[in-house]
């Protein structure tokens, strides 16, 4: 940042006020010119524009003189942060853009329902706040716990409902991410997120098939056979509807121990290695091309949602069953025949273990046998 000494025009007088003026570069406006952004600050100091005698000219470089040292110091000040001119500059910058340049980067990276997710707690964000321009200094811990109010019990969807608990808490956690980002960058140096309880999330009931339904639905006709194939697929590896749906034959290599699945995707922004268990090979189908899909012909639709329904209450099984019910199936069966929840929430791709958690919470064969294997003390 450039701090330089300004001079306004004269007053009826003929006396000049000076100014500390601090550049910060320019930027692009809405009509694609360029600005100067620029915050000028009086120093209550004024001098002649036209001195008429010397007494007036020696004011002048008296002033001028004066005016130097205080751009100096302030220059001085400004390095070493101790009144904070920096601080207070960037707890004035505008909340709102801040979120949007996120959200910017986010769209070259994220999916487009996280992306979404995004703009819709933003959208939320402006109207909570109506026509204030929200700065840094506004978004303190009073303003955060108004939001969340906001977000809990004011907030409507386009159906004019209230929002569920569990979109409330993802809104708010994204203002929580964006305060935390903030905070690291220096632009606060106090983080209202540590004084507002977060909205915790209500935990959805997850559909799953114990071992006997598998061997039901397997047993079953399916109208689509690639349908079938790759949703038993998913039950033996955990992998996603989207990670299966592309999957080629290039990302299925032999080894000497047997076959081993190497895919990456946008989620977890990294590799992901599956060692394939006999009956997901024999899933697969005949190898081809490296550039073919494994299963091919396999297309997300309304038909192939409705014949999975009809599937499965073809096999007898009664629960409401979808294609990420498959992955929801292999983690439970991983950890009821006793992995180790660490190594399950690996292969899941999940970059948090609590995300992994809800799977070992839902595992009632394991809750009763740990509960039964207790020694009776009344013999």
């Amino acid at each position: 940042m450039k701090l330089s000494i300004e001079k306004k025009s004269p007053d009826s007088a003929g006396r000049q006020q000076l100014l500390l003026t601090r550049h910060y570069g320019s930027v692009i406006n809405d009509q694609g010119k360029r600005v100067k952004r620029r915050k000028r600050q009086s120093l209550d100091l004024f001098i002649y524009a036209k001195p008429k005698d010397k007494s007036q000219r020696d004011y002048n470089k008296d002033t001028l003189a004066l005016a130097e040292k205080i751009r100096a110091q302030a220059i001085v000040d400004l390095a070493r942060n101790e009144h904070h001119f920096e601080d207070a500059e960037r707890q004035q910058q505008s909340f709102f853009d801040f979120m949007e340049q996120i959200i910017e980067e986010k769209r070259k990276t994220d999916s487009k329902s996280n992306v979404s997710i995004w703009e819709s707690t933003l959208m939320h964000l402006r109207r909570y706040c109506g026509s204030m321009e929200l700065s840094f200094k506004d978004m303190d811990a009073e303003r955060l716990k108004g939001f969340r109010h906001y977000l809990l019990d004011e907030a409507r969807t386009k159906s004019d409902t209230l929002l569920s608990k569990n979109t409330a808490s993802s809104y708010f956690n994204k203002i929580r991410a964006t305060l935390s980002s903030a905070f690291h960058q220096g632009i606060i140096h106090r983080n209202p997120v540590n004084e507002v309880k977060s909205i915790q999330p209500k935990q959805n009931k997850r559909s799953y098939l114990v071992e006997d339904e598998i061997k039901a639905i397997y047993a079953a006709e399916c109208r689509y056979d690639v349908l079938k194939r790759a949703f038993l697929f998913s039950c033996l590896t955990g992998m996603r509807w989207s990670d299966i749906q592309k999957l080629t034959w290039s990302e299925v290599h032999k080894s000497d121990d047997g076959y081993r699945v190497i895919f990456g995707h946008k989620k977890t922004q990294y590799n992901q290695y599956l060692d394939l268990p006999p009956d997901s090979i024999a899933l697969m189908g005949e190898r081809a091309g490296l550039n073919e899909r494994v299963f091919k012909g396999l297309k997300y639709s309304s038909y192939s949602n409705v014949a999975l329904a009809q599937w499965v209450m073809r096999a007898g099984i009664t629960k409401h069953i979808t294609f990420h019910s498959a992955r929801h199936t292999f983690a439970v069966r991983m950890l009821t025949h006793g992995a180790d929840i660490y190594t399950v929430s690996r292969l899941l791709g999940h970059s948090e273990l609590k995300t992994t958690q809800v799977y070992a919470d839902i595992i009632e064969t394991k809750r009763k046998e740990a509960m039964m294997s207790l020694p009776s003390i009344l013999q």
